[in-house]
């Protein structure tokens, strides 16, 4: 996998953090998809790869993180009393480990950051262990080792989006519900 990214700058292995899964749960870190289903209030701790961080002009100095394990992705809200605490792992790390609060509104759901961990050391010591990385075999092995799925081609087509109409034009029966944001 290190190898992969070397030379490609991908990987079709295993996400990085399904190696580490298990020292995680260790220290008792929950997936993203857990936290992210975890009842309103509830205080955990997350491990991530830092995919996008937003500090938007208009927000206060809040700034929102993405975090991305194997399971999903989780949202991060740290205020800025935080940001100022772990400035130095909010910008810096690779991997983040987060221990907050979750925070439910609706269908949207953040965990609020309290305690912020550079976990990136972590992150680089996947390519220096004795695990297996096990490669998925593709079309190329299915003599060896069979089909690993039914052939897409057999699939029955779709019609495409733009070949949907609505027989009855009810377009005015559509609603689209808007989200102000002033």
């Amino acid at each position: 996998m290190v190898e992969d990214y070397g030379h490609v700058g991908l990987t079709l292995r295993s996400h990085h953090l399904s190696f580490l899964r298990a020292d995680l749960e260790k220290r008792r870190i929950v997936t993203c998809r857990e936290a992210m289903q975890a009842r309103d209030g509830t205080w955990l701790e997350a491990a991530g790869l830092v995919l996008v961080r937003q500090r938007p002009g208009s927000a206060k100095g809040v700034m929102f993180i993405t975090i991305e394990d194997e399971t999903g992705i989780a949202n991060l809200v740290v205020w800025l009393k935080t940001f100022e605490k772990y400035r130095r792992v909010v910008l810096g790390a690779g991997m983040i480990g987060v221990y907050g609060r979750i925070q439910r509104e609706g269908d949207v759901v953040h965990l609020v950051a309290h305690r912020l961990t550079d976990l990136s050391a972590e992150l680089a010591s996947v390519g220096d262990r004795d695990a297996a990385f096990p490669l998925p075999h593709g079309r190329g092995d299915e003599f060896h080792h069979g089909s690993p799925v039914a052939d897409p081609r057999g699939f029955p087509k779709w019609p495409r989006a733009r070949d949907i109409v609505d027989p009855y034009l009810h377009l005015d029966a559509i609603k689209v519900k808007t989200r102000d944001f002033r």
